[in-house]
C-alpha cells in the first residue's frame, strides 16, 4: 500500500484501543497530517467498532443493531481504513503481512505493509475448552452478529416448540444454557429471558413457565466485579425470575444436543450460549514482540513494548503494570475502562515521540462497576456505592450513553429507548437475513448453495469473536446435524449462526446454540476462566 506520509503509524485491530487511538492521533497530529508529514494507516477486520456494552440490549430488540456499531470511516476521517486481517507481524522489518478482501480474487496472497510505528490492538478471542459438543452446538457473544443470531435463535425456537407435536422436541427448544457467570453471560441472559417472556404472550400456547434458563458457573459467585454482596442480590433476582443458577458447576459435554453437568445434570436443549472466558488474539503468537507467560504484549506502563522501539500497545492484547497498585507485579484488568484510557495515553505518548517530547506514565484507579439484569433492573458498584434494581438499571444506561462514541450514536440510541418506552417490543426473527439468495435460488430453480439448506435439526456453529480483533472461527462447512453451511466468502465474513427450525420452507439460519460475549466497558474481555482477569471491570462505572 503506497505511503502518502513521511512517517507511516499502523494501527492493528479497530476496537476500542484500535478506534481510539488514532481518533486522539488525528486530533494531535492534525498539523503533521495536513502536511503530509505523518499518515495513519488502520487494519480492521470490519469496517466498524462494537460498543459491547450494548450488545445484550441488541439482542433483546431495544436497540438497533446498526447503532451498536461506530463507522470507522465516518469516525477516522483524517485516517487510512484497509479491511482485513494482518497474519503476522515482522517488527524487525517493520512489515505486516495482510490479507485483504481482494487477496482471495487477485490470487496474490498477502500483501507486505510497511510501517514505522506501530500499534497493536488485536483485542481477544472467545477462549474455548475441548468440551465434547461445543464446537458444534455453542455460539458466542462478543460480536453484533451472535448478538443478532442469538436473538433469532431464540425466537424460532419458540416457533418450533409452539408447532411441534413432539414433547422431547418442544422441551429441548424452551431450555437455554449459558455457561459463565461474567458480565457476557449474565447480561445477556437476563435481557434475553426478558424478551423470550415479553414474546411469549403472542403464542397460544406457550407460557413464560415453560421457558428454561440455565446458567451455569464455575466458581462460587457471579459477577464478582460488583462485589460478593451485589453478586448474591443478583443471583437472588434471577432465581426470583425462575432462573435456574447453578453455582461452582461446570459444563462437561453438550455433545447430541444434551448439556452435561458436572453435578450430573443432564439437560436436552437446542440452545448453548458460551461466554466462559477470552484468550489473546492469535496474532501475537506470530509476531517477534515480547510476550508473557500468558501470551500478552509485554509493555511499560508508557504503554510502549517493553525492551522494543517503535512499538506501542493496550487492551487485552497487552500486559501493561498497574502502577497505582500495592501489590509488587500487579497488571491493568483487560476490560474497557482501562482500554479506553490507554488510548488516550498511548495516542499522546506516541506523538510526543514524534515530536521530540517527554512522555507519561498510565495510571488509572479502578472506579467501580455496572451490570444490568434485564429490562429495569441491575446492580452497580461505584465508587464505593451500591446500588440495585432500578436506579442500577438507569446509572447502567446513562453511562453507557455517555461512553458510547459520536453525537450521532448518542441520539439514536435514545430515541430508541424512548421509542421503546411507548411502544411495544418488536417479536420478528429476521434469521433469513443471513442467506438472503435462498429464497430467489429456490424460485429460480436454481440448485440451492449449501446456505440454502432445507428444515434442520438446529444451529450449529464455531465459536469466535475476539474482541477489537478480528472474529472469524471454524471453517462454516457443516453442522452438527449434519446440514451443510457455507464457508466465508472473503475476508471479514463470519460464519453466521446457521439452521432454521424444523420447518419447510426457505430457511432462516439461526444462530447455533451456545458462545461467549464481553460486556460493557470492555476491551473484549470474557467471562468466567480465563487466561485473564474474567470480564474485569467489563461494565465500568
Amino acid at each position: 500500500m503506497a505511503r502518502t506520509g513521511d512517517t507511516r503509524v499502523l494501527a492493528i485491530g479497530g476496537g476500542y484501543v484500535g478506534m481510539y487511538t488514532a481518533l486522539h492521533l488525528q486530533r494531535k497530529l492534525k498539523r503533521e497530517l495536513a502536511r503530509g508529514e505523518v499518515e495513519i494507516l488502520v487494519i480492521t477486520p470490519d469496517p466498524y467498532m462494537t460498543y459491547q456494552p450494548f450488545l445484550p440490549e441488541a439482542a433483546a430488540g431495544s436497540i438497533s443493531p446498526a447503532h451498536v456499531v461506530v463507522p470507522l470511516r465516518r469516525v477516522l476521517h483524517r485516517c487510512k481504513i484497509l479491511i482485513g486481517e494482518v497474519d503476522a507481524v515482522d517488527h524487525a522489518k517493520r512489515t505486516a503481512s495482510v490479507t485483504t478482501l481482494a487477496s482471495e480474487e487477485e490470487g496474490a496472497g498477502a500483501v507486505e505493509v510497511p510501517y514505522d510505528e506501530l500499534v497493536i490492538a488485536p483485542g481477544s478471542i472467545s477462549r474455548t475448552l475441548p468440551i465434547p459438543g461445543l464446537a458444534d452446538y455453542a455460539i458466542g457473544f462478543k460480536t453484533v452478529e451472535e448478538a443478532i443470531g442469538l436473538r433469532n435463535h431464540v425466537i424460532e425456537q419458540m416457533d418450533i416448540a409452539s408447532s411441534t407435536r413432539d414433547p422431547a422436541l418442544r422441551d429441548a427448544a424452551l431450555t437455554f444454557v449459558f455457561v459463565g457467570g461474567g458480565y457476557a453471560g449474565v447480561e445477556a441472559l437476563g435481557e434475553l429471558e426478558d424478551m423470550a417472556r415479553y414474546t411469549a404472550r403472542y403464542y397460544h400456547n406457550i407460557k413464560p413457565a415453560d421457558l428454561k434458563w440455565i446458567l451455569v458457573e464455575a466458581s462460587d459467585r457471579i459477577l464478582p466485579e460488583v462485589g460478593e454482596e451485589m453478586g448474591r442480590y443478583a443471583i437472588r433476582e434471577l432465581r426470583s425470575r425462575n432462573i435456574d443458577v447453578r453455582l461452582e458447576t461446570r459444563l462437561e459435554s453438550c455433545a447430541d444436543r444434551i448439556a452435561v453437568l458436572s453435578d450430573g445434570s443432564r439437560f436436552p436443549t437446542r440452545t448453548v450460549v458460551w461466554t466462559a472466558g477470552v484468550k489473546p488474539a492469535p496474532l501475537l503468537a506470530t509476531s517477534d514482540l515480547p510476550r508473557t507467560e500468558r501470551g500478552r504484549i509485554r509493555c511499560t506502563a508508557l504503554l510502549a513494548v517493553a525492551d522494543t522501539e517503535h512499538a506501542w500497545a493496550a487492551g487485552d492484547a497487552a500486559s501493561v503494570p498497574d502502577i497505582t497498585s500495592a501489590t509488587p507485579g500487579a497488571e491493568c484488568a483487560p476490560n474497557a475502562q482501562h482500554a479506553v484510557r490507554q488510548a488516550r495515553v498511548l495516542a499522546e505518548n506516541l506523538a510526543a515521540s514524534l515530536r521530540g517530547g517527554p512522555l507519561k506514565e498510565y495510571a488509572h484507579r479502578y472506579v467501580g462497576s455496572v451490570a444490568s439484569l434485564g429490562l429495569h433492573r441491575g446492580v452497580a458498584h461505584v465508587y464505593g456505592r451500591k446500588l440495585k434494581g432500578y436506579p442500577a438499571w438507569l446509572m447502567h444506561r446513562v453511562y453507557h450513553l455517555s461512553r458510547v462514541p459520536t453525537l450521532n450514536r448518542k441520539a439514536r440510541v435514545l430515541a430508541e429507548w424512548t421509542l421503546a418506552g411507548l411502544f411495544k417490543r418488536e417479536i420478528v426473527s429476521l434469521g433469513s437475513l443471513e442467506h438472503p439468495r435462498a429464497e430467489f435460488e429456490l424460485a429460480a430453480g436454481a440448485r440451492p448453495g449449501p446456505h440454502a439448506h432445507r428444515p434442520s435439526a438446529g444451529p450449529a456453529a464455531t465459536p469466535s469473536a475476539p474482541g477489537g480483533g478480528d472474529t472469524r472461527g471454524g471453517d462454516g462447512t457443516r453442522g452438527g446435524d449434519g446440514t451443510d453451511r457455507a464457508a466465508p466468502s472473503r475476508a471479514g465474513d463470519r460464519p453466521g449462526p446457521a439452521g432454521p427450525g424444523d420447518r419447510p420452507g426457505p430457511s432462516h439460519p439461526q444462530p447455533p446454540p451456545g458462545g461467549g460475549a464481553t460486556p460493557p466497558d470492555r476491551a473484549g474481555t470474557g467471562d468466567g476462566p480465563s487466561d485473564s482477569p474474567p470480564d474485569t471491570g467489563t461494565r465500568d462505572g
